[in-house]
């Protein structure tokens, strides 16, 4: 029996960052599930459930779940609806291919008034006669039964029908229930005559005494050829059980919860029987990873790309490996060596060898959420010294400098040391200028040149030099 856990949910809930409390949208399709539980706790959130394709026997713990709009609940075992009243805002119901017998337990949806598609193929109601008009009158608010849109007019003749209709359905339902009732009690006696004399439930399934002492006689032939060789054993055994699975499927039965649970564990026994069959035979030898003497191969079994990536600037070795997209990184197992990396993807190894020794513990990994790629980063454990340019300071353009080529290596201003007792007054180095005082311009008459030449005239209408 399959249970419902959290790690089953969480790993279903990839495409929401494994987050099950904010889960909106959960498949849990063809996983053998038994029983639904523990979700109306978990993840309240749920619109959308996919439960078909399981074992489960009837609809509960789904009640508490408000913001559900689809429920899906095709090929399971389920023979009534209810507990579907705290669904408030249900609005697709899927029941295909059930054993919905009980066709008046559609009245416990008449709740869920937002209830617009239901399906109800393949259920033993879906034989009964007036089954469409009976479901279109008990719930109004449908507006499309099995895939089938209802029209308005027959809306009105359900309802104009209903007391007829009713009637009929009750006739029908109540036989189905008594079919039901010798079919339980059929079981029952089946399993207390295999509980009695010991043999498989698998073998005495149907009750048939023909099948019985045809394995009975299988089995005693099986203890006196024990001392043949080994081949003939298998052979025989091969032969037995060719016998009992033709015997098996081709027996008539009929088609009821209990057949199909029983069909199902049947071959999930013979699944596990040549499982075993093949584990004691020949198995293959164990890939060699790391031989005897110390040498580390290169093994990929997983057959995935990858691109390992030699980051000089950082002194660190990257790897990235083209992961599945979809892949839950739960199966995903990273192992740093200082020599090799190796990664197991779903149970395969991939390994890879450095060209350097690495530092495990400051290694760290990352997937992508988008491609699903994983990122290794691995620092190498030698650093590597490299040189770095000095910063030169070029002198600006319009710089009075007269040695443009020569570059100061300090900022400071130096200053020369000076004796205060060698004081020196330099106020009266350069003498002041005398103030000319203003007033009226003065005419300064030059002075009559001396008349010491002999031949010199003084004539009076000659105005005299000037100096």
């Amino acid at each position: 029996m399959v249970r419902i856990t959290e790690s089953l949910i969480r790993q279903r809930a990839e495409h929401n960052n494994c987050e099950i409390f904010s889960l909106e949208e959960i498949s849990l399709h063809q996983q053998e599930i038994e029983r639904i539980e523990h979700i109306d706790k978990w993840c309240r959130d749920l619109k959308i459930v996919y439960f078909q394709n399981n074992l489960i026997p009837k609809i509960e713990n789904v009640g508490r779940l408000k913001k559900l709009e689809y429920l899906n609940l095709a090929l399971n075992n389920i023979e009534r609806i209810e507990n579907l009243d705290g669904c408030e805002f249900l609005k697709k119901l899927d029941l295909t291919v059930n054993f919905v017998g009980e066709l008046t337990s559609v009245e416990s949806l008449k709740a869920n008034v937002h209830l617009e598609e239901l399906f109800l193929v393949g259920n033993p109601c879906y034989s009964f006669d007036s089954y469409r008009e009976f479901v279109i009158a008990v719930l109004p608010q449908l507006k499309w039964l099995d895939g089938k849109e209802i029209s308005r007019s027959e809306q009105i003749q359900a309802l104009q029908d209903f007391p007829k209709v009713q009637q009929c359905i009750l006739e029908q339902e109540a036989a189905y229930i008594l079919k039901r009732t010798k079919e339980k009690e059929f079981q029952n006696n089946a399993e207390k005559i295999n509980e009695e004399t010991g043999e498989s439930p698998v073998a005495n399934i149907f009750c048939n005494p023909d099948i019985n002492n045809a394995l009975l006689v299988q089995q005693q032939n099986t203890e006196k050829n024990q001392g043949n060789s080994g081949g003939n054993d298998e052979d025989l055994r091969e032969t037995d059980e060719d016998e009992m699975n033709s015997k098996f499927w081709q027996e008539p039965s009929y088609y009821t919860p209990e057949s199909r649970l029983e069909t199902h564990r049947y071959i999930e026994k013979m699944r596990k029987s040549k499982e075993k069959d093949k584990n004691h035979g020949i198995q293959k030898p164990q890939r060699t990873l790391i031989t005897s003497e110390g040498r580390v191969f290169n093994v990929n079994e997983p057959k995935i790309d990858f691109t390992l990536t030699d980051n000089e600037e950082n002194n660190q070795f990257i790897l990235d490996l083209a992961v599945y997209r979809y892949l839950d990184t739960s199966l995903l197992d990273i192992d740093v060596q200082p020599t090799y990396v190796r990664v197991m993807v779903k149970g395969k190894i991939f390994q890879l060898v450095l060209q350097e020794e690495v530092k495990p513990d400051s290694s760290s990994a990352k997937r992508s959420q988008t491609t699903g790629h994983l990122l290794l980063t691995m620092p190498k454990v030698q650093e590597v010294i490299t040189a770095k340019c000095k910063s030169k300071i070029t002198p600006r353009p319009n710089s009075t400098n007269p040695h443009p080529d020569i570059t100061r290596t300090t900022q400071s201003i130096e200053k020369l040391e000076v004796d205060p007792s060698k004081h020196v007054d330099i106020t009266n180095i350069v003498m002041a200028k005398q103030s000319v005082a203003q007033g009226p311009l003065k005419i300064h008459q030059s002075r009559a040149p001396e008349r010491n030449n002999i031949d010199f005239q003084d004539n009076l209408d000659v105005p005299p030099l000037l100096d």
